[in-house]
């Protein structure tokens, strides 16, 4: 029997603590959002005023070819705006991007015990992670998502300790991209005056990580976020999301782009991945890359799902603006750290916008 979700501590203890995630909440029959769910009317999504972000995608089959300085351009000039771009002909099969799809709704039609072994408290793999919202005990407000996080250390790992439902196209995902994702990194790094070389590499993108995101119908989209406003704290991310929509960017106040201060949406294109900038690129440009703000909207149609690809740097990787870049800008704009303690910082509170970075900032007085 469900609990009464009109009581904040049985309602968590359903969701969070016995595994039962959102999904439960919504096959359990309810009619309105848990009081739980309601974000603050600042936090709520109104669809009909966003409009949809309407820059292409990027070619990139064209790097190999006369327009290669051509489609470097293309991508540093989205990491120096909008801080997410669409890409094509990117090198993982279409195939593959369907059967990821299928495989993440798979997943989270299992019966809620046989996710629930993955939680935190008691996942047999330290490697893997099933959960709901982001920081459940820290949020005012949840949100309406559960997901299943699987880190990535080498491919014997992956087969022993991921998910069998699972393992197969997120180990697939990940190998067939990671060409496309260093030829991104060798472009944007390349303009700062940075060669990315074999020994360099794991200094950048030593870290992955594959999640799958599932986002329920939802009665009230209006009054709900499946993920609230923030910016990811690693150096690329690559998503791949279904046909629904749904995924909001906020445009930067500082750069030269129509719609600033306004929400846009990614509009999804068949084939196509989303690329963003993380907090690292933006602190190694020492801010001239833009880490993207961005969060995500409820439907009461259909299910959605996402499935992203995080790269960062190993967690004892020390990270400050590259120093060439420093010295044509004349000043540091954020303090060296170690990765991991920016980790810990980014997971210590709820999601709030790009306040994350403020832990390497340096203020300028």
């Amino acid at each position: 029997m469900a609990p009464s979700f009109d009581n904040e501590s049985s309602l968590f203890n359903f969701v969070v603590r016995d595994g039962n995630g959102v999904k439960g909440i919504v096959d359990s029959g309810i009619s309105k959002v848990p009081q739980a769910y309601i974000q603050p009317h600042a936090e709520q999504i109104d669809k009909k005023s966003a409009s949809k972000c309407e820059i292409p995608p990027i070619d990139l089959s064209k790097l190999d070819g006369p327009d290669h300085d051509e489609v470097v351009n293309q991508i540093v000039r989205a990491a120096e705006t909008l801080g997410f771009f669409q890409v094509v002909n990117h090198g993982v099969p279409v195939q593959l991007l369907d059967s990821l799809k299928q495989t993440a709704h798979n997943f989270f039609s299992l019966p809620a015990e046989r996710k629930a072994v993955y939680r935190k408290e008691v996942s047999p793999s330290p490697l893997v992670k099933y959960g709901t919202s982001f920081v459940p005990e820290k949020e005012r407000a949840l949100e309406w998502k559960d997901y299943i996080s699987m880190a990535y250390t080498n491919d014997d790992e992956a087969l022993q300790q991921w998910p069998i439902e699972c393992r197969d196209v997120a180990l697939q995902f990940l190998k067939t991209s990671h060409e496309m994702v260093r030829n991104l990194l060798e472009a944007l790094l390349g303009n700062l005056g940075e060669e990315l070389d074999d020994s360099k590499i794991d200094a950048f993108i030593g870290k992955k990580m594959v999640n799958m995101n599932f986002y329920p119908t939802c009665p009230n989209p209006e009054l709900t976020v499946g993920v609230g406003r923030h910016s990811d704290m690693g150096t690329l991310t690559i998503l791949l999301q279904d046909g629904i929509g749904g995924l909001y960017v906020k445009v930067p106040e500082d750069v030269d782009m129509e719609k600033k201060g306004e929400w846009v949406e990614i509009p999804p294109i068949p084939g196509a991945l989303v690329i963003n900038v993380g907090d690292m690129l933006q602190i190694w440009s020492n801010g001239r890359y833009k880490s993207a703000e961005h969060r995500v909207r409820t439907t009461s149609t259909k299910s959605r799902v996402s499935i992203p690809i995080f790269t960062s740097p190993l967690p004892t990787q020390k990270v400050a603006p590259l120093p060439q870049v420093v010295k044509k800008d004349g000043v540091a704009r954020y303090r060296e750290f170690v990765f991991s303690n920016y980790m810990n910082s980014f997971f210590g509170s709820a999601h709030d916008g790009k306040k994350s970075l403020e832990f390497a900032q340096i203020n300028s007085n």
